[in-house]
């Protein structure tokens, strides 16, 4: 009898090892089935990781999204694999990828894809510049945003809201009704937020922040702040360095007090709508309109801005160096000459010329 029970213990003990054998390859089988890839399609399809959420708390978007068969297995895979935190972001996964390289693809973040746009303007450039960096990064059109620029009901609208935007802005002459007023800088917009709207609110929201560190002293220095624009953006072209800066602002202001003409090359190449690299012919030299000061009818600033400066030129714009200059001139490399008369001013510019420096 003992012999029996022995025999039948044997018995359904080798019945339990078989089944608990059963029992694992049959669930190791359907883990493997599990966590392979849902289909053959390779479409991408882009999952968003919000900050704080984990790899078991973005079970039930894969899930949603396609990308998983079952949650509960990809749950098993990550208990049996403890992979590294995941970073928030927007990653691109398909169908055609299993449990294991979706997790690969979540552990590094090199695989986040980017979701913004970047646009950043340099100090100096004008709106045709602007709007062409524009086109360039978001497939908006350069003549979309040079048409909203100048749109006189968005104009209208930009009055209400922001204190350094005037009638000014408005005479018929200027070119672009913005320009001088889009801040130089970097710009990081959503790409599903890139509208013309939400980018030139960005920027001018900016320009707000620039200038309102100098609006009392844009106020006390008995110019508008559409002169103060427009004096820094001839600053910003023919000079580099702060002290440079504040000093051809002192020969402005002195030629401007004494109604001389400013005879500012830069103004004549914007005339023109020309590139500074480019040759002015000599009926654009000589012709009178709103910007070019080298017009000898013309006596004092442009009717407008020809860039956007930067806050540097602004600020030597509200702050001039007081100096008893009259003339300056700059070499090849960018060293400014300054002088009292027409004289020194001739004597420079021979000097330059002998030693190859001349740009003119």
């Amino acid at each position: 009898m003992n012999k029996r029970r022995k025999f039948s213990f044997k018995k359904f003990a080798l019945f339990l090892i078989v089944l608990i054998v059963l029992i694992v390859v049959g669930f190791l089988g359907l883990y493997k089935l599990q966590t392979g890839a849902v289909s053959g399609d390779t479409k991408t399809i882009s999952v968003t990781v919000d900050k704080g959420n984990n790899y078991f708390t973005i079970s039930k978007v894969l899930k949603e999204n396609g990308l998983i068969k079952s949650e509960f297995f990809y749950k098993v895979f990550l208990k049996f694999h403890k992979p590294e935190n995941i970073e928030a972001g927007t990653y691109e996964l398909n169908k055609a990828m299993t449990v294991s390289e979706i997790v690969e693809t979540l552990c590094n973040k090199s695989n986040i894809k980017d979701t913004s746009v970047k646009l950043t303007f340099r100090e100096g450039l004008n709106i045709r510049q602007m709007a062409n960096i524009v086109e360039e990064k978001t497939g908006i059109s350069a003549d979309d945003f040079i048409a909203k620029v100048s749109d006189g009901s968005y104009i209208d609208s930009l009055k209400n809201k922001y204190w350094f935007i005037t009638d000014a802005v408005k005479n018929s002459e200027i070119y672009y009704n913005l320009e001088g007023y889009l801040y130089p800088d970097t710009y990081i917009l959503e790409k599903d937020d890139v509208t013309l709207d939400s980018i030139l609110t960005k920027i001018l929201d900016n320009t707000d922040k620039k200038l309102s560190g100098l609006k009392s002293s844009i106020e006390n220095s008995g110019y508008t702040v559409h002169e103060i624009l427009t004096l820094a953006s001839l600053i910003e072209l023919e000079a580099v360095t702060e002290s440079d800066r504040a000093q051809v602002a002192g020969v402005f202001y002195n030629r401007l007090n004494n109604k001389w003409s400013l005879g500012s090359d830069v103004t004549t190449y914007y005339a023109a709508k020309k590139s500074m690299t480019e040759r002015l012919t000599k009926s654009e030299l000589n012709s009178c309109n709103g910007y070019n000061t080298r017009c000898t009818s013309m006596r004092g600033l442009p009717v407008g801005p020809i860039d956007n400066p930067s806050l540097s030129s602004i600020k030597a714009a509200v702050n001039p160096t007081d100096t008893d200059c009259y003339y300056f001139v700059a070499d090849s490399e960018k060293k400014v000459y300054f002088t009292r008369n027409a004289n020194e001013h001739a004597a420079i510019i021979a000097k330059l010329k002998k030693e190859g420096k001349w740009i003119g």
